[in-house]
């Protein structure tokens, strides 16, 4: 029996403050449940994105475990990571670095 998947989650440390400067990013995690496909099917539906950039962002997804597929202000951000969730991909967001 494999253990469970838990979804990363967004986590802040108390001595991280906050840079309303600084682009915020949205990232996908690597998920055992939706197909190669799929993933790559909603970043162009999404997105806008071409077949050939949404594969490359869905690769990076399944070999690395994340990847960036958007950034901007965080009420963007926060958007594009509940358009997201709605289509059932794990995703996050966070200040880029």
């Amino acid at each position: 029996m494999t253990a469970p998947v838990t979804m990363p989650t967004e986590t802040v440390d108390a001595d991280t403050s906050i840079d309303p400067d600084r682009p915020w990013i949205v990232l996908v995690w690597n998920d055992p449940i939706n197909l190669m496909s799929y993933v790559t099917h909603v970043l162009q539906k999404l997105f806008g994105y071409d077949q050939e950039k949404a594969t490359k962002l869905m690769m990076d997804v399944h070999e690395k475990g994340r990847a960036v597929v958007s950034n901007g202000p965080r009420e963007k951000c926060e958007l594009d990571v509940f358009r997201l969730h709605e289509h059932g991909l794990w995703a996050t967001l966070s200040q880029d670095d």
